[in-house]
């Protein structure tokens, strides 16, 4: 099933209305589909280079607002939907992380964990509906998941569409490797900003 969906994927990037297709798959990749907004984004810059800043555009802001649906169902529908959702990844039980993400180290925690999976092929879509289920701050969340998805989409569309197709096959070997160095600056900038925040609001 996953391989059909990822050839479909591909089809779709050569369409004239891929970008709707991007805007979409972003989205839905968000709380519930399984393929990566990549497979669209690769194929689409190589084919138009000179737009990739257009589909990185559409990319972030389709998975942003995914991720604000996936965070309200988690906040609102979580044992009547998000729990369904965890099933089809294998994962039965998020209720311990309840009290976990409410205290101070867990809110850190938590933003840290935000931080890998949106840069990274953590399922992000897990990320976003606990994040509702827990009560995570609505306005961390939105920062966190534009940041790194941000990064994420940018740095693909802009290797590709400056340097060729010769960049898919380094950045499909290298993305994880180039994630994690992301993620842990992404980490250190959100605890800082966090332990501002908290003094100033002190």
């Amino acid at each position: 099933m996953i391989k059909e969906l990822y050839y479909k994927s591909l089809e779709l990037a050569s369409r004239k209305s891929s970008k709707y297709f991007l805007a979409f798959i972003s989205f839905i990749e968000s709380f519930i589909f399984p393929i990566p907004p990549d497979v669209l984004i690769i194929p689409m810059t190589i084919a138009k280079r000179k737009e990739w800043l257009k589909i990185a555009v559409i990319a972030t802001l389709g998975s942003v607002s995914g991720a604000c649906l996936g965070y309200f169902i988690g906040y609102v529908f979580f044992n009547e939907v998000g729990i369904k959702i965890f099933e089809l990844y294998g994962v039965d039980n998020a209720s311990f992380l309840k009290d976990k993400v409410s205290s101070e180290g867990g809110v850190v925690a938590w933003m840290t964990l935000l931080a890998i999976a949106g840069f990274t092929p953590v399922p992000f879509k897990l990320l976003t509906i606990t994040s509702g289920f827990v009560h995570f701050n609505i306005i961390y969340f939105i920062f966190i998941a534009a940041a790194t998805r941000g990064m994420r989409f940018f740095l693909i569309a802009f290797l590709i569409g400056n340097f060729g197709p010769a960049m898919k096959k380094i950045i499909e070997k290298k993305l994880l490797t180039v994630s994690i160095i992301f993620s842990i600056v992404i980490i250190i900038v959100a605890y800082f900003v966090y332990n501002f925040l908290i003094n100033f609001t002190n």
